[in-house]
Order: C-alpha cells, then sequence, then structure tokens
C-alpha cells in the first residue's frame, strides 16, 4: 500500500528500505511465525495465497516445506528479491506484483496467510473491510485466513531507533521515529530515514513514511464477521495451547470461510 503524503511515499518499500528489510530478516528468519504458520497449514488441501509476500522470508520455507504457495506484494524491489532468491534455490518464483485492494486470481484458496502484521498498512477502516470481504470471496469453502496484528498497547510507543548494517563495503543505517499518533483513529505515523554510506561518504539516502492501524481484539472480531467469515480464534505469540494473555505483544486471528 502506498500513498503520497508530504512529498514522500507512504509505507513504499523503495530500493534502501528493501535492500535493509532483506539484511534485517534474511529468508528463513524466523520470529516463531514460520513454524507456527506451517503447523496451522498441515493437512490444508488447497493452494495458499500470501499477501504482502515481501522479500519470501516466510514464502520460500513453506515452499521449501512443500506447500503449494504463491504470494504478491505490492514492490517491485521486494519482489525481486523474492524470485532471486528463490532462483538461487532452484525453486519456482509464484509471485506476482500487486496490491491487498486489487489483486485477482482465477483459482481458489485453501488458506490465506498474512504474518508479520502487514494487514495493518491499510489505514482506513472501509478499505480494510473491502480487503477482508475480498479474502473470503477469494478462499475456498471453508478455507482460513489466518493473520498477525501487533497489540493494541503499541499505540502507546515512542521509541526512537537507530540501526545499522554491513554488506561488504557498504554501511546501511537506519533510524526511526514516531511523528504522529492518533488515538481516535488507532493510526500511528513513523518516520524512517535510510542511509548508504561507503568510505565515510554518504552514497544515498530515502524516506520512508510507515502508517499503520492497530485493532482491538473485539474490534477486529466483529470485522471478520462482517465480512462473511465464520469460527473465530484467537492465538498469542503464535501458541495455541494457552489462553490469550494480557500482555502478549503479537495476536494471531483465524477465521474460516463459510461452506
Amino acid at each position: 500500500m502506498a500513498d503520497m503524503k508530504d512529498g514522500a511515499m507512504e509505507n513504499a518499500y523503495g530500493t534502501l528500505a528493501s535492500w535493509v528489510y532483506h539484511l534485517d530478516k534474511p529468508i528463513g528468519r524466523s520470529f516463531g511465525d514460520i513454524e507456527f504458520y506451517r503447523d496451522r497449514l498441515a493437512g490444508c488441501t488447497g493452494p495458499v495465497l500470501e499477501p504482502a509476500a515481501g522479500n519470501g522470508r516466510v514464502l520460500i520455507p513453506l515452499l521449501e516445506a512443500g506447500f503449494d504457495i504463491r504470494g504478491f506484494d505490492a514492490s517491485e524491489e521486494m519482489v525481486a528479491y523474492c524470485r532471486s532468491e528463490c532462483e538461487a534455490r532452484g525453486l519456482p518464483s509464484p509471485v506476482d506484483i500487486a496490491r491487498f485492494e486489487s489483486f485477482d486470481y482465477e483459482t481458489r484458496f485453501g488458506a490465506i496467510i498474512i504474518p508479520a502484521g502487514s494487514f495493518q498498512l491499510i489505514t482506513e477502516p472501509g478499505q480494510a473491510l473491502a480487503v477482508l470481504e475480498l479474502f473470503r470471496g477469494a478462499l475456498e469453502p471453508g478455507g482460513r485466513l489466518i493473520l498477525d496484528l501487533d497489540a493494541l498497547a503499541c499505540l502507546a510507543d515512542t521509541a526512537f531507533a537507530a540501526r545499522h548494517w554491513q554488506a561488504g563495503d557498504d554501511l546501511l543505517t537506519l533510524v526511526e521515529s514516531r511523528v504522529e499518533t492518533c488515538f481516535q483513529r488507532q493510526t500511528t505515523l513513523s518516520q524512517l530515514r535510510y542511509e548508504h554510506w561507503r568510505e565515510g561518504r554518504l552514497v544515498a539516502s530515502e524516506i520512508q513514511l510507515f502508517h499503520l492501524r492497530l485493532w482491538g481484539l473485539l474490534e477486529f472480531e466483529l470485522a471478520l464477521r462482517s465480512a462473511g467469515f465464520t469460527e473465530v480464534g484467537v492465538y498469542a505469540d503464535y501458541r495455541t495451547d494457552s489462553a490469550l494473555e494480557p500482555g502478549a505483544s503479537i495476536v494471531t486471528f483465524e477465521a474460516v470461510a463459510p461452506l
């Protein structure tokens, strides 16, 4: 999802943002999510779709595990990383350039997965509901939507972060700062400044405005049911064996398309 705001692309992954993402979240790096999704998809009889697949961090391990999975992403740079990594492993590269609100496949899917909170890039509630309805229509009867959301408590975060990555002779830096929090709309806006350095000299820089909408648990369950889903379940921090705790940082919803 990408929109213009103050002369910068909002939620768009440009060249430096994609490079940093690929360095920080290489293929197979798991936060517990890859194993969780692999287990939840066990026995899935239809193909799997991953919207916002990015560089293939999750998609490629699932491909390697034998799942019939394809994905899409709005960023040409991220899709290029995913395709390159698939080619390097001798895998098919079933990833397309598409957006949440306009993807279109002839096949119906047994499951749609959205790890890492990418659904929160949709900041308008009406558009989010429309996308949920698209997901439901893209699923086989009885197919499942499984997606992650950050805890609503993240609205209160105000942390400033500075990080760096070394890539051969290249130094990549990232400075992230929260510039706006709207509690009424449950949205955050952060400014991310990426810089590429070589031999102490600045080679390139890039600004990304990162806009997210967070959801309450009951609010999102109602959104899923309004979009036509049934049998909604919620899991905390990629665990299915315990009750949902108030301190959970990641919540995962699983909802079933009607038969």
